[in-house]
């Protein structure tokens, strides 16, 4: 069951979003040869702590820790450990916070120092196809609008779309209806509500889609070894048109990129 959000709770939400696009932020100054995701994961505690929010992944569903990290092959969900990042790694970052009862669950993909060009491909073509799926999420339309959007856009380029995880519905749990996969076909789906609020977040490979779990229960990666990307926003339905709640720009004034991508899904500019 889809639950509508109030332009209020929509605001509280944007809250919570927030406080992770800056943890996001924060990290995009450390992330670098020789440092451990397990020194990035205590930052982020702590940061969002600080915030008076709650990390919104440590012990949901049992996960071990604040933030999912992902090398490389890994998809999502990787456990922080004590191995050092490389030259050349890239690493997706997944964090969420709870705070005034609603959560935020916001992703990016980082280089890790000099990065081959086709993984600098991947992680291109990921985070475009994100913004063409948040294009697709208006009224009128549907859950396989956004898949399918995010779908073709990446098979163009010959990578493939993981099947067995999806964006979702977020609210006061972590994951609500609907269930946002990254592929499909236009007009199925559920339609989509004014006052929706939902993350979407595109796991893509740059080979086969196909994945393994290991045996820690929580670590996806690709079934051939080759690299993946993860990217992810949370964005509401208001006035017919997406607004983004989350955002890239803290992630973007720490690593010294200039963008403009994202005003296009903001009412109001976004005041850092």
């Amino acid at each position: 069951m889809i639950k509508i959000k109030s332009l209020e709770e929509i605001e509280l939400m944007r809250e919570s979003a927030l406080i992770v696009s800056k943890t996001l932020g924060i990290l995009a100054k450390e992330v670098k040869p020789g440092v451990t995701t397990l020194y990035l994961d205590k930052l982020a505690e702590e940061f969002i702590r600080d915030h008076d929010a709650i990390p919104g992944f440590l012990g949901l569903y049992d996960f071990p820790n604040t933030l999912c990290m992902s090398p490389n092959a890994q998809v999502v969900h990787g456990i922080p450990d004590d191995k050092p990042l490389e030259n050349g790694d890239i690493i997706s970052i997944d964090c969420g916070s709870l705070k005034n009862g609603f959560y935020g669950d916001h992703a990016y993909t980082f280089e890790v120092g000099e990065v081959a060009e086709e993984t600098k491909k991947l992680l291109q073509v990921t985070k475009e196809s994100l913004l063409i799926g948040i294009r697709e999420f208006k009224a009128g339309n549907r859950v396989g609008d956004v898949g399918f959007a995010i779908q073709n856009y990446c098979e163009k380029h010959g990578y493939g779309i993981v099947r067995e995880l999806v964006g979702h519905g977020l609210g006061k749990v972590m994951h609500e209806d609907p269930e946002m996969p990254n592929y499909g076909k236009r007009g199925r789906g559920k339609k989509f509500i004014e006052g929706m609020v939902v993350a979407i977040e595109p796991m893509v490979n740059m080979g086969t889609h196909r994945i393994n779990q290991l045996n820690d229960g929580w670590t996806i990666l690709t079934k051939d070894g080759k690299p993946s990307a993860h990217f992810e926003h949370d964005v509401a339905l208001i006035n017919g048109k997406p607004e983004l709640l989350s955002t890239f720009k803290y992630i973007y004034e720490a690593l010294g990129i200039e963008s403009n991508e994202e005003d296009e899904f903001r009412a109001k500019k976004l005041v850092l």
